[in-house]
């Protein structure tokens, strides 16, 4: 299963945010396991890098990246994602970014805490503690 990982997930990850990194870290495992192919937007990056260092430090945000770059599939954003994003018309260009990566990617799920950001999507969205009921595979 090829999934994109909303910054809200991945930041419980990263900054082990209670109650929510015990579903975030099931989800990485899974990841490191091979059961997942997890990918993010490149401008998740930036944001992750940003929040992490304001709340922990430039080596804790520079440790934090590192961290994604092994786990994760970084999709580009270029003029065509821009695009689509435009296109999709959410109400958070944020969102609308990572679900157009998604598309292009063609990834099975956007996993996220925030369902609402991803109406319409036109792919399925799915909290990190529902993977569990979806079938992993490849």
């Amino acid at each position: 299963m090829r999934i994109l990982i909303d910054t809200n997930v991945v930041l419980d990850f990263l900054q082990e945010r209670e109650p929510f990194v015990e579903d975030a870290a099931k989800l990485f495992a899974k990841i490191d396991a091979g059961e997942i192919e997890g990918f993010i937007a490149a401008t998740t990056i930036t944001n992750i890098y940003y929040i992490v260092r304001k709340a922990a430090g430039a080596i804790a945000a520079q440790n934090a990246i590192a961290q994604i770059l092994t786990d994760l599939h970084i999709c580009a954003v270029d003029r065509g994602i821009l695009e689509r994003a435009i296109a999709l018309n959410f109400q958070d260009f944020e969102d609308a970014v990572q679900c157009a990566c998604g598309i292009a990617h063609g990834v099975d799920a956007i996993v996220t805490r925030d369902a609402s950001g991803f109406v319409s999507a036109g792919i399925l969205v799915i909290a990190p503690g529902e993977l569990e009921n979806i079938g992993s595979g490849k």
